[in-house]
């Protein structure tokens, strides 16, 4: 005969020594989110970096040229740390500065941007437009940038754009809003052009349509926002690079993933950096150097500016 069974056990009941594990547990995680939003909130949009990037785009026995590529500065009036250290900048003596929009924030803001850019305006230069340079910011729910950019964004109170394309015009730099034009770098002779901002439907393409310059040695072209549509242009018509801005690099990135977002049509992975876009064009996409005050933030994806060194391609 079988032995016959005792008692089921009863079911374990948690001690107090696993309550206090939890409780543990989830005062770390707490703290952990707290930690996060604090870095991304109040020190890493702070966090300034420069980015070096090398190139082989140029055309062959050419020398080097090195491109310092500015964007989305989104100043507003008593940014002191972001003026000094991009006022600094002008020490790296680049042959070429290319800013990419989205410098204003604040209807007060152009006397500070053009502070901060100092004496980056002896040097020579060139500029687009962003949407953020024509209209101030808008505090907007986060769950828009999900959502399809096939709209007209919603605009925030007009900006003094023009005294911003004064200022930096006055000091020699070419505006590029839907213009080509060529200029001499050191006896080299460099291909620019440029659409106004596409975000808000300023880009005319069609009137800098046609075939690069073949004589320069570089044929830059340059966008505020890197809509696909625009890059593609510019690659058909053989333009070997092309600066963008606008996506923040994502503003917030998570490890293993990336970009949660662009902004535009633009694909994550090429929210940021240099990619190549088609058989002969590459493309760079600045992080930028600032966010809209009303989204302060950024995680994994430090305020930057970038240095190109661009050469001659392999014989």
């Amino acid at each position: 005969m079988s032995s016959p069974r005792g008692p089921a056990p009863s079911p374990a009941r948690p001690t107090r020594q696993h309550a206090r594990t939890a409780a543990s547990a989830a005062g770390g995680l707490a703290l952990a989110g707290a930690a996060t939003v604090a870095w991304s909130m109040l020190v890493e949009p702070r966090a300034f970096a420069l980015r070096r990037v090398d190139l082989a785009v140029l055309d062959h026995g050419s020398w080097p040229i090195r491109i310092l590529h500015l964007s989305d500065l989104h100043i507003v009036p008593g940014q002191r740390r972001k003026i000094e250290w991009v006022s600094a900048l002008a020490d790296l003596r680049p042959d070429l500065v290319i800013n990419t929009g989205d410098t204003l924030s604040h209807l007060k803001a152009v006397p500070t941007a053009l502070a901060a850019f100092g004496a980056l305006l002896d040097l020579p230069g060139a500029f687009v437009f962003g949407n953020n340079d024509f209209y101030a910011p808008v505090p907007k729910s986060p769950h828009n940038y999900f959502t399809p950019k096939n709209r007209v964004p919603r605009r925030g109170p007009g900006l003094p754009w023009q005294d911003l394309r004064a200022g930096m015009a006055e000091r020699g730099w070419i505006d590029l809003n839907n213009v080509r034009t060529t200029i001499d770098l050191r006896g080299q002779r460099v291909a620019l052009a440029g659409v106004n901002d596409p975000y808000t439907r300023r880009d005319h393409y069609e009137l800098i349509e046609g075939p690069a310059d073949s004589d320069a040695v570089l044929r830059l072209g340059v966008t505020h926002t890197p809509e696909p549509r625009i890059l593609d242009r510019f690659a058909l018509d053989g333009y070997d690079l092309i600066l963008a801005g606008h996506t923040h690099g994502g503003q917030v990135r998570i490890p293993g993933i990336g970009a949660v977002v662009t902004n535009c049509e633009l694909d994550r992975s090429r929210a940021r950096g240099v990619s190549r876009w088609g058989s002969h064009t590459m493309l760079n996409v600045s992080a930028g150097l600032g966010t809209s005050p009303y989204m302060p933030v950024r995680l994994c994806c430090r305020p930057e500016a970038t240095l190109l060194t661009l050469r001659a391609r392999p014989a």
